[in-house]
C-alpha cells in the first residue's frame, strides 16, 4: 500500500531535536527525507549521550528513523552544485540553522524560489522574525522559559520549573510538520511554494494558552478559584505556579499509594470532577458526603479540597497505584497511575498499538523507540532504523545522474 506522502522529497538540514522530530514524522508517513550532514561528523546527536562507544547514540536514532543520510560539504563549489540539483527536484527544505545561515551559503529564499518555484522552505527558529530576541540562541529549556511554561510550573514556594516533556523541541517540530503539510496543500491549489517558520517560543506559548486564559481572569477578578492558593492563600498580579492542580477547573492532585515510602512513583493522579462526586464518595466509602451541603458542590468543597484529598490518600494507603486505578475506573473516576519510563517501555498495550516499537539498527542491534502517536485506519506506520552517517550518499547521487567515477572523485575530495 502506498503511503500518503510518497512522492514528496524533503531536504533535511536539521539537527538535534526540533527539526529532526518534524522530518521523522513526515518520513513515517511516506516522504523521502534526505538528511544532509557534514562529512565525517554528521548531526551532533550521533555522539551525544552515547551508551555504546563508537555507535550512534539513542538521541540520534530515536529522532531520525526512516530517513536517508547524504554527507555533503556545502562550502565547496561541487557541494553547492549538488545541493542546487537537489533543490530543483525536491519539494521541501527544512532547516534549523541560525539566522542568515542559508543566505551565507548562497541559498537565499529568492535564489531557492528561482531554482524551484514550488519549493517550501520550512524553518525552526528560537523567536519569530522581527522579535527583539531574534538573534538569541535557543534550546529546550530556554524555550520553556521564554514561552511561559516554566513560570507556571512547579510549586508556589519553589522556583520556576522546566518540564521533562520536550515542549520547546519536539513540540515545535510537530507545529512545523503541520505547517509543512498545510503549505503542501496550498501548493496543490496554487502551484507555488512558500516559506514556513515556527518559533520555539510561539510553540511553547501555544501549549500554555490556558495560562494566558488564567492571566486574563486574574487581571479581572484578582484570584483563580481552581488553584491551590484559593481560598486560603493570596495572589499576586501574575499567574502562580499551581503545583499538581488540574488547571482546567477540575481539582486534581498527585496522591500517595501503598509503597510510596520506598517507591518514588507509587502515586496516582486523582481528579475530582463535579459529575463524578457521588461515585467518588461511594468508591472511598464516604457516602454521607454526597448530599452534605458542605461537600455537594464544587464551590462548597474548594475551601476543604486538601482535607478531601487527605481522606482519599488514607483510602489509598493499602492499595498499589495499579490496584487503586482498577477500583476507581469502575466508578468512572478520572485518574491514572504515575507511570515511569520503564513501565511505559514494557507496557503491552503500548507495544501492541505501535506507540512503543522495537527497531533494528545496523550497529547497535535492537533498540526501543517511540512510534507514531497518530493512528490511522488505512495506514500502518512502519518504523525503520536510523541511517548510518552517509549511508545513502552514493545511492542519492546515482539517482541524480552522477556516475560511479564522479562519485568516487567526490569522495576523494571529501565533498561527500
Amino acid at each position: 500500500m502506498s503511503k500518503p506522502l510518497e512522492g514528496i522529497k524533503i531536504i533535511d538540514f536539521t539537527h538535534v531535536q526540533a527539526g529532526p522530530a518534524c522530518t521523522q514524522m513526515l518520513a513515517w508517513f511516506g516522504a523521502d527525507v534526505i538528511k544532509v550532514e557534514r562529512p565525517g561528523a554528521g548531526d551532533v546527536t550521533r555522539s551525544q549521550l552515547r551508551d555504546i562507544p563508537g555507535v550512534d547514540a539513542l538521541y540520534f536514532t530515536m529522532l531520525n528513523s526512516n530517513k536517508r543520510s547524504l554527507t555533503l560539504d556545502t562550502k565547496t563549489a561541487e557541494g553547492k552544485e549538488i545541493l542546487t540539483k537537489l533543490i530543483k527536484e525536491s519539494d521541501v527544505l527544512v532547516e534549523n540553522f541560525g539566522p542568515g545561515a542559508l543566505d551565507r551559503m548562497g541559498f537565499t529564499w529568492e535564489h531557492i524560489r528561482e531554482l524551484n518555484p514550488g519549493m517550501i522552505v520550512a524553518s525552526v527558529k528560537g523567536f519569530s522574525e522581527g522579535h527583539h530576541y531574534e538573534d538569541l540562541k535557543v534550546y529546550e529549556n530556554v524555550a520553556q522559559c521564554a514561552g511561559g511554561a516554566a513560570s507556571t510550573t512547579g510549586f508556589d514556594d519553589g522556583p520556576p520549573t522546566v518540564s521533562a516533556a520536550a515542549l520547546g523541541d519536539s513540540n515545535t517540530g510537530m507545529h512545523l510538520a503541520i505547517g509543512i503539510l498545510t503549505a503542501l496543500r496550498a501548493r496543490d491549489k496554487t502551484g507555488k511554494g512558500q516559506k514556513v517558520a515556527v518559533s520555539m517560543q510561539d510553540s511553547v506559548l501555544n501549549l500554555c494558552r490556558v495560562k494566558m486564559r488564567d492571566q486574563q481572569r486574574l487581571d479581572r477578578v484578582g484570584y483563580l478559584e481552581e488553584y491551590p492558593q484559593y481560598p486560603h492563600g493570596s495572589f499576586s498580579d501574575v499567574v502562580p505556579r499551581g503545583g499538581n492542580a488540574g488547571g482546567g477547573g477540575q481539582p486534581g492532585w498527585v496522591l500517595k499509594c501503598k509503597g510510596w515510602e520506598t517507591d518514588p512513583n507509587a502515586y496516582i493522579y486523582f481528579t475530582i470532577q463535579g459529575h463524578a462526586w457521588a461515585p467518588i464518595c461511594r468508591a472511598i466509602g464516604k457516602e454521607e458526603w454526597i448530599d452534605d451541603p458542605a461537600y455537594m458542590t464544587a464551590q462548597a468543597r474548594q475551601d476543604k479540597i486538601f482535607d478531601i484529598f487527605a481522606v482519599i490518600e488514607d483510602w489509598l494507603k493499602d492499595k498499589t497505584k495499579f490496584e487503586a486505578v482498577d477500583i476507581l475506573r469502575k466508578f468512572d473516576i478520572p485518574c491514572s497511575p504515575v507511570l515511569t519510563m520503564k513501565e511505559l517501555a514494557n507496557d503491552p498495550s503500548l507495544r501492541a498499538s505501535g506507540t512503543i516499537v522495537e527497531v533494528d539498527h545496523k550497529e547497535r542491534g535492537k533498540y526501543l523507540t517511540v512510534g507514531s502517536p497518530i493512528k490511522f485506519s488505512d495506514l500502518k506506520v512502519d518504523i525503520k532504523g536510523s541511517p548510518l552517517l552517509g549511508e545513502h550518499t552514493d545511492e542519492i547521487l546515482e539517482s541524480m545522474g552522477y556516475s560511479q567515477q564522479q562519485i568516487a572523485a567526490l569522495h576523494e575530495r571529501r565533498v561527500v
